[in-house]
Parts: C-alpha cells; structure tokens; sequence
C-alpha cells in the first residue's frame, strides 16, 4: 500500500484546486478521479457547463498558476451586472463603483479543469490515480485507509470533493439536510446578433428568472453567449423535447428584448436542489465544494464557495507547519470546518431568500421588492454604500 499525505476523492474543479493548494505547501497527495479529462481545442464548441469565476477564486487559480492558461484558452470577463425585475426598477452594477478592471470572468468548467489538471500532472507532489473509483474508507487512529478498485491506500489525510452525491461522505458517515426547489434550469448555448460581452444580465420574472452569461469569441453573427432559464419542472421538461428551432422562437418570446436575435447551438437541464453536509468534517475526512453544500445557482455562486473552501483548508494547514503543529490532527482538520461553515451557510440563505423573494406571488411583495430597486438607483447613499458592499461580497473581495 502506498501512503500519502492526503487523499483527494474528485478531480473535478475543486478537487484537483485543493491537490495542487495542499502539494504547494510540500504535502504528498493522490488524486482519485473516474474519468480523465478531455483535451482543449479552440475549435471545440463552448461547452453548456459555465461558472461565473469571482475575483477571488481568479486569484486562487492565480496563486495555482493555472489563470495564464485559463486566459490562453477561453474566458469572458464582464465589467457590468444588469437586475431587475420590471424595467422601471433596473439596476446595474459595475466594476468602477469597487475600483476593479472586472466583476469576474464567465469561463467553460471544462476550461478550469483541464487549467489546474495541466498543472496537477506535472507536480512532483500530486500523484494521479485516473481512471480508478472509491470503494469504501476506513478511518484508524493515526491514519485512513483508501480502498479504490484497483489498490488502497494510505493517507493522514482523506479529502472528499466527488461532487453532490459524495461517495466520502456517505462512507464517513456524514448526513446531509436540504430540500428541492420544484423548479429546473435550462442552459442554452446561443449565437447572438447584439454584442454585449462586457456584462451578465438577470431578469425576475413570475415562473423563474432568465439569465445572460457572455461567451468568448466572436461568431458570424455576432457574439456567443449561455443562458440560463428558470421554470417549473414541467415547463422546461417541455422546452427540452423542442427541436432548437423551436426553442429559439421560445426564447424569443420569453427573454428580455435587449437579447436581440440568437440562433440556438446547444441545451441541457438539471433540476433545482439544496443540499447542506450536517458537518465537514468526520476524524480525519474534509468534505469540499459541492460534496459539503450545493446552493442554488441563481448567482452562480457554487464554484466560487467550492474555492473559498480550498483557500480556506490551505490557511489552516499551512498556519499549522508554520506553528509547528501536527496538521493532520482531528483538532487542527476542524479548524476548516469553523473557517467556511458559517460563510456557506450565509450565502445559501441570502440565495434562498432571493429566491424565495422574487417567487412570491403576492402584489404588495412585488411593490416592494421594485421599490427597493428603484431607491438603489435614485438614493446616493445607499447606491454608494449598499450596492458596493453587495459587489464585493459578490466577488469575494
């Protein structure tokens, strides 16, 4: 059996993020990950899966030197963000009022990953055990053990970032709390006509709010972007049998007329769910990004909160050497747990209560929430303060 410092379940973004956070503090890890990652070809088509990429998690994969190659390849930056509900209640948000070149950048997931597997492969510290699946953990006093389908392994330290459904946290024992939010999200690839790269846009409306993501690139057209629909599970079930022809005309009719012309490229659905680990950590396993939350998307804050978890693992750990501690001790581990618990939590319910905000049926709730609206535009003090407040929290400044 081979022993390492740490064992990584998931090669996903925020799994290979945390292999390399941990093997630049000189650890020894293994990755454990069922599927390797696809090439990049700039002739490839944009893929469904985006992420709106906060100035903070830039200067994570900064700090993993994997953002020049992010950059090389594809990703969007926007300086602007557009919400509103009805058209005399818009509000705009943009990057001057937190003195910052960009809000962030709208970057494929794939992109992401194969930026930090480029450099996850070539550290001399990170060794891949791909393809290869988690059978079952067992957890000793002094150490873990890893059972894969193909070896096991032993390790201080057991990592579990294999997405919603983790396998690590089921085996760890570690219960989750959440709910469905009976509504689905259609992601829908588009040519546009009307260039407008240089922000994201948001749209309330009474079945669920429309959302506009800018892509790199430039086509025939004009420019490329993703959009995202939010509908009951019925409705979308309906606009994913449309041939996209026939989802293109639905768009048309349903999204804000400031999309101007798109030729549908691609579409996909998934359902609306919140889930919330009951802790993150058991002994000597850490859950991370999506294995300990999945928020709902509706500010695309889900990756973001995956490397808030990563940068805030690499501090505990590192503070721990500085200090001369045994970092893989349970006591020093919970430390994580304290670090990112509250701040996760905190944003799942500003999420929920959004969300919960602009579904609700009821005149006077819309009055109010057009009115709040409306005064972020016309108060100076509350345009200074709460709107810049509200962005830098967004960006994770």
């Amino acid at each position: 059996m081979e022993s390492f410092d740490c064992v990584v379940v998931g090669g996903g973004m925020v799994g290979a993020a945390s292999a390399l956070a941990l093997a630049h503090l000189g650890l020894q890890v293994a990755v454990v990950e069922k599927y390797v990652a696809e090439p990049f070809s700039s002739t490839q088509s944009h893929d469904l899966r985006v992420s709106a990429i906060s100035l903070a998690s830039q200067h994570l994969l900064t700090q993993l030197e994997c953002w020049p190659q992010i950059s090389q390849w594809r990703s969007c930056p926007y300086k602007r963000l557009g919400v509103w509900e009805s058209e005399n209640s818009y509000v705009e948000f943009d990057a001057t009022e937190i003195n910052t070149e960009n809000l962030g950048h709208i970057i494929e997931n794939r992109v992401i990953q194969l930026s930090l597997w480029q450099q996850m492969i070539n550290h001399k510290s990170i060794t891949l055990y791909c393809p290869d699946t988690l059978q079952s953990i067992e957890q000793f006093e002094e150490h873990s053990e890893v059972h894969l389908s193909k070896t096991t392994l032993l390790a201080k330290l057991i990592v579990g970032a294999d997405g919603a459904n983790s396998i690590v946290r089921s085996q760890a024992g570690i219960g989750i709390t959440g709910w469905d939010y009976q509504q689905s999200a259609m992601l829908i690839n588009v040519e546009t006509v009307l260039l407008q790269q240089d922000i994201t846009w948001q749209q309330f409306l009474p079945s669920g709010p429309v959302a506009f993501l800018p892509l790199s690139g430039q086509s025939e057209q004009g420019g490329y972007a993703s959009l995202v629909w939010y509908d009951s599970k019925e409705k979308i079930k309906q606009l994913s049998s449309m041939s996209n022809k026939q989802l293109q005309q639905a768009v048309f009719e349903h999204f804000p007329k400031r999309l101007g012309a798109i030729n549908v490229i691609d579409k996909a659905a998934f359902p609306l769910t919140r889930r919330h680990a009951n802790q993150y950590q058991k002994h000597r396993v850490l859950l991370l990004g999506d294995a300990a939350h999945t928020i709902n998307p509706l500010a695309g804050q889900g990756v973001n909160l995956g490397f808030k978890d990563v940068k805030a693992l690499q501090t505990v750990i590192a503070n721990a050497i500085a200090n001369s501690e045994n970092w893989y001790e349970p006591a020093i581990l919970s430390r994580y747990e304290k670090a990112r618990r509250a701040d996760n939590l905190l944003m799942m319910t500003t999420m929920d209560a959004l969300y919960a905000s602009f579904s609700h049926p009821s005149s006077l709730v819309k009055v109010a929430r057009n009115g709040a609206f409306m005064a972020l535009n016309k108060l100076p003090f509350l345009n200074t303060t709460v709107k810049s407040k509200a962005l830098a929290y967004a960006c994770g400044l």
